[in-house]
């Protein structure tokens, strides 16, 4: 049996029509369907898919998806295949394809480059989880790559672990929605009153909406914090620091001399919960947002500092490991036969794709 459902190929919106026609193809794969065709040569082959990097796959849904939408016998297709989510060393294969090679040979630049993009996103997004660990990472890329990838994204995300991600449309594969601070704009749309920006939004917004504030737009995130925190009380659920990295809080400038000051630093945190605890608004959590990645995340986890949960962008998106795939086939009419440096890799992990 498998270990757990699918997405729903439907659930991706393929434009099926460009795809089979070689559309986003690139072209020499489209020219070999048809010489195979024009020649009435049918092979049937094996074609096996890896990265030579370790990782958190990403993407394989969606890769299953065109072979099943776009292929031209997905019934005379068999497909074995990891699950979104899986840790994979490098070489493993993480899929087979086996048929009629003029069946899918117009795909290959599609399902390879889906399950590049995404696993790089599920695997930077994990690396981030587990840095935080035990806090909450929230997935907030949206804004630094185009719409158009941002439901595979937020779904590569979410199997990774991340507890939340900005957009509807990065929820919309897991049936979720967005979830989001007071931002900057609204504050500055009332003027630039951090407090009448937070309780006009609590006062609109749904109730299971966890309000959570941005408090820099003074440069005073302990000022801010307290106001908002005695304006909204209970209704407060945490308040976010996004303090620029070119500038100096406030509240850190008389502090300055044995440590970085600017932008979101642990003293910066240290001032925004003592003052709080101060005051009995323990209950107020701390998010932290600009510009962190796994390692200034470990360095705060190292450090202790009372941080509830990171809000990490663009750095999901870049990373260091190259997440590229290879597709080859390895197998024609169940001989061996594959270029040198490519033999088959049988991967008991496979699982039939139904």
């Amino acid at each position: 049996m498998p270990r757990r459902k699918r997405l729903d190929p439907a659930i991706f919106h393929l434009p099926v029509e460009r795809m089979q026609t070689g559309y986003y193809s690139d072209k020499y794969f489209q020219r070999t369907r048809e010489v195979l065709l024009a020649d009435g040569h049918h092979p049937n082959v094996l074609m096996q898919v890896f990265s030579k990097t370790h990782a958190f796959l990403g993407g394989i849904d969606e890769a299953i998806a065109i072979l099943k939408l776009c292929s031209f016998s997905w019934d005379e297709l068999k497909v074995h295949a990891l699950y979104d989510g899986d840790e994979v060393a490098p070489w493993e294969t993480v899929m087979t394809i086996e048929g009629p090679y003029d069946a899918f040979a117009h795909l290959e630049t599609l399902y390879v480059g889906v399950l590049a993009r995404r696993t790089r996103v599920g695997t930077n997004t994990r690396l981030v989880v587990e840095a935080a660990h035990p806090k909450d990472i929230m997935f907030f890329p949206a804004r630094h790559d185009h719409w158009l990838v941002q439901t595979g994204d937020g779904y590569a995300a979410h199997v990774a672990g991340a507890i939340g991600v900005s957009t509807d449309a990065q929820a919309s594969w897991w049936g979720s929605e967005g979830i989001g601070t007071v931002p900057h704009a609204l504050i500055a749309a009332y003027g630039g009153d951090t407090v009448r920006a937070a309780e006009r939004f609590a006062k609109y917004m749904p109730e299971p909406s966890k309000l959570i504030c941005l408090v820099d737009f003074d440069n005073d995130s302990v000022g801010t914090s307290l106001d908002v925190a005695r304006a909204l009380g209970s209704n407060l659920y945490g308040v976010r620091l996004d303090t620029s990295s070119t500038l100096v809080d406030k509240s850190v400038m008389s502090q300055m001399g044995a440590f970085d000051p600017r932008g979101v630093n642990p003293q910066l945190v240290w001032n925004v919960r003592r003052a709080l605890d101060a005051e009995g608004f323990q209950h107020v959590r701390i998010v932290v947002s600009g510009g962190f990645t796994v390692e200034k995340i470990r360095a705060f986890e190292e450090a202790d500092v009372p941080v509830d949960a990171y809000g990490v962008g663009s750095s999901l998106f870049r990373g260091q490991g190259n997440y590229d795939f290879t597709a080859d086939v390895v197998m024609v009419d169940q001989q061996r036969c594959a270029k040198v440096g490519r033999e088959h890799r049988p991967n008991k992990r496979l699982e039939l794709v139904q």
